[in-house]
């Protein structure tokens, strides 16, 4: 007996069981049954036994002993693979070398401490793809010092892929909280977020104009922002060896001192931005009016208070509209807080509140809404009142909307939208840090106690970035931003704020690509790719060595994933 499919012209094809004989010359055959109603697995298994085949359940085959993730593993050491960024660290392949590439992969899937680290890269196949089953967090700490002695050599190698002659160099310094109180940098200084009233770490970021990290160096907490700008210079110059580049940093960090040192390095270009006071003395000399805003919103002036300097001023009326909204929310607080004194102080009529604890009270509040300098206040023992200085605040009001942005480039090398675009590049530093300090690479808070290990678990951290950053950038069309975003940047409006393309709209509205897949966060996009694991079986009622791993089949998902990242997916 045999299976045959009977092609039916109008109809699907008839499958039928069918008996066959020969006589004499002519071969014979009935059919037994029609089975075209049977589903196709069943159809399948009787033809198998119709051969002669042995059936055995798939539970009676084999068995899994262990499943483990394994796609987020192999999409991000696929991904440093490609980068070269294990060849950055190390030309050749050792212990150490492994060890750092399994903790920035882990640092990317779960960042956690070290000895957390050797627990969960045994929960994928992390652990197995590098060969580090047996390291413990003894074997970290030492992979650690191992990296941090390779450290300028790596920056190094990193400078010479992302930065050229003429380049465009961003840098920006953040902090870290720190829990304990045994590593020498730890100092109470100028804290950038996280948690309040803890000793902080501060780090200095320099990445190239598209925000790729490319070096990073730790300071102690109390270390100010400007001081910091002297090293990074040294280091461009001398270690990454280039003598033409265009320092960025916020007007915090390039001030007027850090400035004229810059001035002293030729080749060495900048671009910041002027302070308040600064702009208020421009107006005041008349280099600096309104009208010049009436028909443009971008203009280039002169001053001799800056001579040498390009100045770029800029009115933004959005910008313009939430001072004011932000100033006056400000004055209404502190006009809320100031009636609460005054009132106490009325009532105190047998023992009149003393100036002194008066002026106690109001400070407390002025320093909470840095709004001292608009109010005119009388203070006596039992007495106080106060007002608005309305020509304070309309003076201060004449120049919302306003900033200026000072570079040494002449026009020649730069125009004064790409100034004011190259100042805004900053915000790829920013974002370098919330991902540095939230959930994605959880820098902070810092439990580490020597100091040589908190400069190269900030390090590790860089690296993890500089990954995560590459990811992101390959795997914009599955996430919820705009595959555009670097073209965006080079047309848009460089005055007015960033608006929301129509593709980020869509892809938020709608939470789907073209081809159906679902809009993803980088997080959410690593944990489907974890569904793709090694499964490692075995041959029921067979010897021992008779075992062999299985790889899940990927979902369209996890195939695009690996088609952007540039990767094979194999099976």
């Amino acid at each position: 007996m045999y299976i045959e499919r009977v092609p039916n012209r109008n109809s699907p094809p008839a499958v039928l069981i069918r008996e066959g004989w020969r006589e004499g010359d002519k071969v014979r055959k009935r059919t037994i049954a029609n089975i075209s109603h049977w589903p196709e697995a069943q159809i399948e298994a009787l033809r198998r036994v119709l051969k002669g085949d042995r059936l055995v359940a798939p539970e009676e085959s084999f068995v899994i002993d262990r499943s483990l993730p394994h796609g987020h593993v192999e999409a991000i050491l696929g991904t440093i693979r490609r980068l070269g960024l294990d060849k950055f660290i190390s030309p050749k392949r050792c212990k150490e070398r492994d060890l750092v590439l399994a903790m920035i992969a882990e640092r990317i899937i779960t960042p956690s401490s070290k000895l957390a680290t050797t627990r969960l890269w045994h929960t994928s196949t992390l652990a197995e793809e590098l060969n580090v089953t047996e390291a413990d967090e003894n074997d970290l700490y030492r992979a650690l010092d191992w990296l941090l002695q390779r450290q300028p050599q790596i920056e190094k190698r990193l400078a010479a892929k992302h930065l050229s002659e003429g380049a465009l160099v961003l840098y920006d310094v953040t902090s870290a909280h720190y829990e304990g109180h045994t590593c020498p940098l730890v100092r109470y200084g100028h804290a950038r977020g996280g948690k309040k009233g803890c000793p902080i770490v501060v780090f200095g970021l320099l990445t190239d104009k598209e925000g790729t990290p490319v070096s990073v160096d730790v300071y102690a907490g109390n270390t100010a922002d400007p001081t910091t700008v002297a090293d990074q210079v040294g280091k461009l110059q001398s270690r990454f060896s280039l003598n033409r580049v265009v320092l960025v940093g916020d007007r915090g960090m390039l001030t007027e001192p850090q400035i004229n040192s810059l001035k002293n390095h030729p080749g060495l270009g900048w671009i910041s931005a002027l302070r308040s006071t600064a702009i208020r003395k421009l107006v005041d000399q008349g280099s600096l009016q309104m009208s010049l805003f009436d028909k443009q919103s971008l203009a280039e002036i002169y001053s001799p208070l800056f001579a040498g300097e390009r100045l770029v001023a800029c009115f933004n009326p959005l910008l313009a509209e939430e001072r004011r909204r932000k100033r006056e929310d400000l004055l209404t607080a502190t006009e809320k807080e100031l009636d609460k004194i005054v009132r106490d102080v009325a009532r105190r009529t047998r023992k009149p509140l003393g100036k002194t604890a008066i002026a106690k009270r109001i400070g407390r509040v002025l320093n909470r809404y840095k709004m001292a300098k608009h109010f005119n206040l009388k203070i006596d023992d039992g007495f106080l009142s106060y007002e608005r200085k309305e020509e304070s605040i309309s003076r201060e009001a004449s120049l919302d909307g306003i900033y200026i942005i000072r570079t040494s480039e002449p026009k020649e090398r730069m125009s004064a939208e790409d100034t004011v675009g190259n100042y805004k590049n900053l915000a790829q530093v920013e974002r370098a840090f919330r991902s540095l300090k939230g959930f994605d690479i959880m820098v902070r808070p810092i439990f580490l106690r020597k100091e040589d290990h908190v400069r190269a678990n900030i390090f590790l951290c860089m690296l993890a970035y500089y990954v995560e950053h590459r990811m992101r950038s390959l795997l914009r069309p599955l996430l919820f931003e705009n595959e555009n975003l670097p073209n965006a940047r080079q047309i848009r409006d460089p005055v007015n704020p960033a608006t929301t393309s129509m593709v980020t709209k869509k892809k938020k509205m709608i939470r789907r690509t073209a081809d159906g897949l679902p809009i993803q966060s980088l997080r959410t996009l690593l944990e489907d790719l974890s569904t793709r694991c090694r499964n490692q079986c075995r041959v029921q009622g067979r010897p021992e060595e008779l075992r062999f791993q299985q790889i899940t089949k990927a979902t369209p998902l996890q195939e695009r994933v690996f088609k952007l990242l540039g990767l094979s997916c194999s099976q």
